[in-house]
């Protein structure tokens, strides 16, 4: 029986996920280790985007738009224009919050992992989530126009460059955060959320100690394709993958998961490739994976727990 639960997660698809997940289960029996790859200091704060979106979206507070806080202002960064500050992340003022504190837990001695615990706290979450390292690493996109972080290629230039190589900077000397591998080894079950391979999931499977504790991971593991039907729903992770001169398809995202993954969840409209995934040494389950509603979000959920047991 299915009764813990580790999830590596990253972005808005996995977000959605999670909030179906969280309705078929405890809470508290799911832990999520969340990529910080995209963490950047910007006017001196600690921004962990994808930490921040896991947990605005369990705790129901994100925005429509899939970021930041629903309802929030943006007076400040209206006077930080004034000030003549870069404004290209748009932080809203509720938002700011959140970064303001963790800033000041970190600078307080804290470290990243009891820091997102304090504000997984405060935001009344049981869902445990833990950043995949407390180490500074960062997802340098390499472009036609000069190597970039992450934000920067995504937010500040629209995604628009021409993507030549991924370097995901830190991963080789860092350590995972504490209870990151203690989670994999205890799970009944580990999800790789729907999420993007290569800057997403990426970073947390280039950690050394934990992409060993997956390929060694007594549990199941499933993972679910964010690609559809040749497309990423959100975000870059089509130009990604093309820059790295892979073809953007399912398949592709399975190969990167290959030596660890037991099954892969790809969505109806890809069924074709399901054969070809096959010979890659997994069972290959179709499905609707495109999360319009919460029901969508409950359901694709639901299947993957059937496909943990």
């Amino acid at each position: 029986m299915i009764q813990k639960i580790t999830c590596l997660a990253g972005g808005v698809g996995a977000a959605k996920f999670l909030q179906g997940l969280i309705n078929v289960m405890p809470p508290e029996d799911i832990t999520v280790v969340v990529n910080t790859g995209d963490d950047i200091e910007l006017h001196g704060l600690h921004i962990s985007p994808d930490p921040d979106i896991v947990m605005y979206t369990l705790a129901d507070l994100v925005d429509e738009k899939g970021w930041g806080i629903r309802g929030d202002t943006f007076n400040s960064l209206g006077m930080f224009q004034k000030y003549g500050l870069e404004t290209w992340f748009k932080l809203g003022d509720k938002d700011l919050a959140t970064h303001i504190y963790r800033t000041h837990l970190l600078k307080g001695g804290f470290s990243l992992d009891k820091a997102t615990h304090k504000l997984c706290q405060a935001l009344g979450l049981k869902v445990k989530i833990l950043p995949v390292t407390n180490k500074r690493i960062a997802s340098q996109i390499v472009t036609d126009v000069g190597k970039m972080h992450f934000e920067e290629y995504l937010v500040k230039r629209g995604a628009r460059d021409k993507v030549l190589d991924v370097v995901l900077e830190g991963t080789d000397l860092a350590n995972p955060a504490p209870g990151v591998i203690e989670s994999i080894k205890s799970a009944d079950g580990i999800i790789v959320c729907p999420s993007n391979p290569i800057v997403s999931i990426g970073p947390i499977q280039a950690v050394q100690q934990i992409r060993d504790a997956l390929r060694e991971a007594k549990a199941r593991i499933v993972a679910i394709s964010p690609i559809i039907g040749g497309a990423a729903i959100k975000g870059p992770a089509d130009k990604l993958i093309r820059g790295l001169g892979m073809k953007v398809s399912a398949y592709s995202v399975a190969s990167l998961y290959s030596d660890f993954i037991d099954v892969f969840i790809i969505d109806e409209v890809d069924r074709a490739e399901k054969e070809e995934i096959k010979k890659l040494g997994m069972k290959v389950i179709a499905t609707n994976t495109i999360m319009q509603s919460q029901y969508d979000k409950v359901e694709l959920a639901k299947s993957t727990l059937k496909a943990l047991e």
